[in-house]
């Protein structure tokens, strides 16, 4: 049966090494707002019931969020993005079943709702937590844009779109229902430059630059692969689906959570020292010469090196 394969396959060494760094740090440090508001509660107050609420209701709460200066916002100026892509994919008729495909982008976008919601209310027991870390830094505002886009885009695709996909279900008709998911990386590919395009326009035109110093952090980015997540999303689903009985259905949900959390906790690695922190928030805002910035990143890792 397929789903024991997928059991074994879990217990490779990038779930192991997430999963490590998960057990070594703590969430309890990401904050919500002091004061819920209840302009953003509105929006997700209440269950999405079609493709077209959906984009509407996360529109509008993007457009509030950055109204506030919240950084919140910079995931879903790509989220947002991807689903008019998704949806625009299923009234051209590019995927096998559009039904599905409908409930699919609902029910995942159920999960951003119902974790935003959670955590706005300052409710964090509902809170997953790689969405803590993701919306405790974005409201902290103190990191990079592309590390708050990185821990939207991985506690979305790396924890919630199993738990979608699963709710929705990929029976009858598996592997068209496995054709239309892995369809969707292709619209994804087509969308990586114009994401940055779109980040750089509305938040920092530097992020071009940015591009130069995170490369070097090759470890982090694969870990945060989106093709991957995706695959491993459908792994899970397979596992709840064609077993989904104790302890392995619960193995599963933890495996999904703890490499998501430790990815997260990856995203903020290496902690940079404040004044190399405040170099690359110049880069993103084009207000400083990359070259120098590059030989401060070297100088920093040598450092952290020796």
């Amino acid at each position: 049966m397929a789903g024991y394969t997928e059991v074994v396959r879990l217990l490779d060494v990038t779930n192991l090494r997430g999963t490590a760094l998960a057990f070594r740090s703590d969430v309890r440090r990401f904050k919500p707002p002091a004061n819920p508001d209840p302009t953003l509660i509105d929006f997700v107050d209440r269950p999405f019931d079609s493709v077209t609420t959906v984009i509407d209701q996360l529109s509008r709460l993007e457009t509030q969020l950055r109204t506030q200066g919240d950084r919140r916002a910079v995931f879903l100026t790509i989220y947002v993005r991807m689903t008019q892509q998704v949806r625009d994919g299923i009234e051209r008729d590019l995927f096998a079943e559009p039904g599905w495909m409908r409930r699919y982008l609902i029910s995942f976008a159920n999960y951003y709702r119902q974790a935003f919601l959670a955590f706005e209310r300052g409710t964090l027991g509902k809170v997953p937590d790689p969405w803590r870390i993701a919306f405790g830094t974005a409201v902290r505002g103190d990191t990079l844009i592309i590390q708050d886009a990185l821990l939207g885009v991985n506690a979305h695709i790396n924890y919630d779109l199993a738990l979608a996909i699963n709710d929705v279900g990929i029976d009858p008709n598996r592997a068209q229902k496995y054709a239309d998911h892995g369809a969707i990386n292709n619209i994804l590919a087509r969308l990586v430059d114009a994401q940055q395009d779109a980040l750089a326009d509305i938040y920092a035109s530097g992020i071009d630059n940015i591009d130069a110093v995170f490369g070097r952090l090759d470890e982090s980015l694969m870990l945060l692969s989106m093709t991957e997540g995706r695959e491993q999303a459908w792994r899970i689903a397979v596992i709840l689906t064609d077993i989904g009985v104790e302890p392995i259905a619960s193995y599963a949900r933890w495996v999904l959570r703890a490499t998501a959390t430790g990815g997260g906790f990856f995203i903020l690695t290496p902690h940079l020292d404040s004044s190399l922190l405040r170099i690359l928030r110049n880069v993103e805002n084009d207000r400083i010469d990359l070259d120098s910035v590059l030989e401060r990143v070297e100088e920093h890792i040598n450092c952290t090196r020796s």
